[in-house]
């Protein structure tokens, strides 16, 4: 059995904040990708009612572009999702849900990077990603329609 840790944190070991991303399970119908939708961990909490506890994540949605993995890497496509009031959207889920961690790319333009955009500035500035299926076997498994 493995274990993973997903961070949420405004500050990490006393430096930037850590908000990871995960795949969360939103079709069990589906396989890979498909039955799953990646989100961004704002916090956790958990709560009481009528004597059963409920451990629960804050999370921002990212919306899936096409309905393929892209053509010249073979790793599929998100943005943030907003609102129709262009606000982004936040939902509360049950840790459950939660499938393991995510690794996103942002899509560099043609454009340097600043310098001043620091590795904890990614989500916050970059508008799209690439879901990374090449950071271990698990993803690659996970993530590839192939294997």
């Amino acid at each position: 059995m493995r274990r993973e840790y997903i961070h949420s944190c405004h500050s990490w070991q006393n430096g930037p904040p850590r908000y990871d991303c995960a795949f969360v399970n939103t079709n069990p119908g589906l396989e890979g990708m498909r039955s799953l939708d990646v989100v961004r961990i704002l916090a956790f909490f958990s709560f009481s009612s009528q004597s059963t506890r409920y451990p629960c994540a804050v999370v921002q949605w990212f919306d899936r572009v096409g309905d393929e993995p892209d053509a010249d890497t073979g790793m599929w496509i998100v943005r943030p999702a907003f609102t129709a009031h262009r606000r982004p959207s936040v939902a509360v889920i049950h840790v459950d849900t939660i499938y393991r961690a995510a690794h996103l790319i942002p899509l560099y333009a043609t454009q340097p990077v600043p310098q001043s955009i620091k590795p904890h500035h990614s989500y916050d500035v970059f508008t799209t990603f690439y879901v990374n299926k090449f950071i271990d076997h698990h993803a690659f498994s996970l993530l590839s329609d192939s294997y």
